[in-house]
C-alpha cells in the first residue's frame, strides 16, 4: 500500500485504478478546459495574510451549513457518474460525509438514486436538480426528494446548454461501458474496478431510469438526455420549483454579480445559499470579481464557492479567510473513490483538517 500523504496522492491512484472514460469525466473541462484550469491558477494568486502572537488554542472549523451544523465548512459536490468511479460510490461518499459531519449533494445524474441514500445513511442529504423540459418528471423527482428526506435543494441553473467535452467523446463515455475494442483492453488493465461492478445491480442513471417518461435503458436514456436540458430556463421557473419545493434551496451556477442580486429577490426571507461556480462553457471562473468579492448576497444569505481544488486545505483558507466566501462546496471526492473506496474517502477526509489546520491558525481562527 503506497504512502497517502495529500490528495495529488489520490488523484494519480485513482487515474491507474478507474477506467479512462470514468476518470477523464471526472478530471476534466468542456472546449479547451481553460476554467478548468483557472480554477487552480486563479487561487494560487492569492496570499495569505499571516496573523501571530495571537491564541491558536481549542481552534475549530465548525460551522452552519444551510442551517445544518458542520464539522468543517466544506459540504461533497454533486457528481455525475461517481458510482461510475467506483461501485456504489454515491453511497460510499454519502456515509463518509455521515461520518465526518458535513453534508453531501446527490446529483440527478447520479448512479446510485436518491432512495439507495436515504435507505443506506441516517443523516439528510442535499439532491441536486437539473431543469428539464419534462415538468412532470421534475415535479416527480422533486417529490421523491422530499420523501428521501432530502434537506436542502440544490438547483444548478448554469446548464442551460452543454459544453463540448472533448475527451468525453474520444472516449466514447457511457455508462455501463460500451464494449468497444479500446474499452475493453482498457477495462482488462482494471481488474479491481471490474470486481466491485460485478459486485452490484447499480450500473445505470437511478433517478431517471424508470421514472422518466419514455426512459426504461440507457438506450433511451441518450435520446431523452440529449433534447431535455432546458435553454428556456428563466427566473420564473426558479420561483415554481421554489413553491413546489417548499424547503431550503441552494442556487448553484451564479458567477455574475447582477445574478447573485437577482438570486437575492428571489429569497423572501429563506435560508438560501448562493453559490458562484464555473459554467461549463468556458467562461471565466472570476472568483476575484465575482459575487463572492462584492457581497452581492441579500440580507442574511449564505454565498459558497465550488471548484476543483489542489491541495484543498490552503484553498478553503484562501476562501474563508480572505472573507470572500462561508461555504465552500467540494467535488474531490470521486479521487478517493477511485483510489479504494472505502480507504480512499477516509483519506481524503482525513486530508482536510491536517491541511487546513496550519492555514486556519495562522489566520484569525475562531475558537471555543
Amino acid at each position: 500500500m503506497p504512502t497517502i500523504t495529500c490528495i495529488e496522492d489520490l488523484r494519480v491512484l485513482a487515474q491507474k485504478r478507474v477506467p479512462r472514460m470514468f476518470y477523464d469525466y471526472a478530471d476534466s473541462g468542456s472546449w479547451t478546459e481553460s476554467t478548468y484550469r483557472a480554477n487552480e491558477t486563479d487561487f494560487q494568486k492569492i496570499k495569505l495574510r499571516q496573523r501571530v502572537a495571537v491564541n491558536m488554542q481549542n481552534r475549530s472549523t465548525a460551522c452552519e451549513m444551510v442551517g445544518q451544523a458542520a464539522k468543517m465548512p466544506v459540504a461533497i459536490a454533486p457528481t455525475g457518474l461517481t458510482g461510475m468511479q467506483h461501485a456504489d460510490g454515491e453511497i460510499l461518499a454519502a456515509r463518509a460525509a455521515e461520518k465526518f459531519g458535513i453534508p453531501f449533494t446527490l446529483s440527478t445524474m447520479s448512479i446510485c438514486s436518491m432512495e439507495d441514500i436515504a435507505a443506506h445513511t441516517k443523516a439528510p442529504f442535499w439532491f441536486q436538480l437539473y431543469v428539464m423540459k419534462d415538468r412532470d418528471f421534475i415535479e416527480r423527482l422533486i417529490d421523491r426528494a422530499k420523501a428521501a428526506n432530502c434537506s436542502a435543494l440544490m438547483l444548478t441553473l448554469d446548464l442551460q446548454i452543454l459544453g463540448q467535452r472533448h475527451k468525453d467523446i474520444k472516449n466514447g463515455l457511457s455508462a455501463p461501458p460500451k464494449p468497444t475494442l479500446a474499452n475493453i483492453i482498457n477495462l482488462m488493465t482494471k481488474p479491481r474496478w471490474c470486481m466491485g461492478m460485478l459486485g452490484t445491480r447499480r450500473h445505470s442513471f437511478g433517478n431517471i431510469v424508470g421514472h422518466a417518461k419514455g426512459v426504461g435503458d440507457l438506450s433511451s436514456l441518450s435520446s431523452w438526455t440529449a433534447e431535455q436540458f432546458d435553454p428556456a430556463l428563466s427566473w420564473a421557473d426558479v420561483e415554481w420549483i421554489k413553491k413546489r419545493w417548499g424547503g431550503k434551496l441552494i442556487i448553484k451556477g451564479i458567477m455574475d454579480v447582477e445574478d447573485a442580486r437577482l438570486a437575492a429577490r428571489q429569497r423572501r426571507g429563506r435560508d438560501d445559499c448562493f453559490e458562484p461556480r464555473w459554467p461549463p462553457v468556458g467562461r471565466c471562473a472570476q472568483f476575484h470579481r465575482g459575487p463572492a468579492r462584492h457581497g452581492a448576497r441579500g440580507r442574511q444569505g449564505h454565498r459558497g464557492l465550488d471548484g476543483w481544488w489542489r491541495p484543498l486545505g490552503p484553498r478553503c483558507s484562501e476562501g474563508l479567510g480572505a472573507g470572500r466566501t462561508r461555504h465552500l462546496d467540494w467535488p474531490l471526492f470521486p479521487l478517493w473513490l477511485g483510489r479504494h473506496g472505502r480507504g480512499g474517502r477516509d483519506q481524503g477526509f482525513g486530508d482536510h483538517p491536517q491541511g487546513t489546520g496550519p492555514d486556519h491558525g495562522l489566520l484569525r481562527p475562531h475558537t471555543h
